[in-house]
């Protein structure tokens, strides 16, 4: 009995975010009895409501009632409203969070709470810490004050250090089920007519699946050349560079969809392994700045001989 009761206090929360439902159940429990940890690593793919999920978790924690979040005390308020003093999201200051951050952040979770009996800290991307802001930070994750919960927000726990993860209790995120995304895309977003194509391409990513809305001629047109690499001539294989320098913008994320569309493929032609590290080389070698026109045109030819097996270039 004592447990239903306790199981009440938190019926609501998370009952707007949808997917990822075995963590719903897991952050609950920890809320209800009162067992939260000082760190936490929020790990899975970019755009699956990570950042919703510790929201929700964090307000569950600040506020001052026994039905948390109960939406009406202080703290609830307040940070429904951004104001909260005891609640900080840090983010990447350019393409890292540096040190300088990490310091500020240090600084004020050794401040007492104020709206709150508790304070929290969110670390978006936190995988993108410099290696020095990351050691000025494990300290604190070591011997931090009671009151204080930290919650790293990240898609590649790799990149951190292992000291880094041996501290924080981490919890792994699942990418969204294709209904998942598409009842987000209805219910937020209006996007009402959902094709196949987009939802291959995004992978359960909501920011994915947004970034693709009008596009999808272009994404068929690709499919179409990179599908059919085994049957199409030399001439045409070199032609279709210009799909990709008409979408040079996003060359990044059509590459990644032409590695779907091979990986798709190993089991008719194993040359397809091969091609897929073709693509990761030619990723590589565009995010260094390589020669754009140059890079494509190596890749279209190299494409096509690895799965046609005729090499003409001397």
């Amino acid at each position: 009995m004592l447990d239903r009761i306790k199981l009440g206090k938190t019926n609501m929360i998370f009952k707007d975010i949808i997917g990822n439902d075995k963590n719903k159940e897991l952050l609950k429990q920890l809320i209800n009895t009162n067992n939260i940890a000082h760190s936490y690593m929020f790990i899975g793919k970019d755009s699956i409501g990570k950042m919703l999920f510790a929201k929700e978790f964090a307000k569950a924690i600040l506020c001052l009632s026994q039905e948390r979040p109960c939406n009406k005390c202080k703290s609830c308020i307040e940070f429904d409203t951004f104001n909260n003093p005891d609640f900080t999201i840090i983010e990447p200051d350019g393409n890292n969070i540096k040190i300088d951050q990490i310091r500020d952040l240090i600084k004020k979770v050794y401040e007492r709470p104020i709206a709150s009996n508790k304070k929290v800290y969110i670390i978006d991307d936190s995988n993108l810490m410099t290696k020095e802001a990351q050691n000025s930070l494990l300290k604190t994750l070591e011997e931090p004050p009671e009151y204080a919960t930290i919650i790293l927000i990240a898609s590649n726990e790799n990149l951190f250090l292992p000291t880094i993860k041996s501290r924080c209790t981490k919890i792994i995120f699942n990418k969204l089920t294709n209904n998942e995304l598409k009842n987000i895309l209805h219910k937020e977003f209006n996007y009402l007519e959902v094709p196949d194509i987009v939802l291959k391409i995004a992978d359960g990513s909501v920011k994915k699946a947004l970034n693709l809305q009008g596009k999808e001629k272009e994404y068929e047109k690709i499919n179409n050349i990179y599908s059919n690499i085994e049957t199409i001539s030399i001439i045409d294989a070199i032609n279709s560079k210009e799909e990709l320098f008409k979408n040079k913008e996003e060359i990044i994320e059509i590459l990644e969809y032409i590695d779907l569309i091979f990986f798709d493929k190993i089991n008719t032609n194993a040359n397809y392994i091969e091609c897929m590290r073709i693509v990761e080389d030619t990723k590589d070698r565009l995010q260094k700045n390589a020669n754009f026109d140059m890079t494509i045109d190596n890749f279209n030819m190299t494409i096509w001989e690895e799965i046609n097996g005729k090499h003409y270039r001397s």
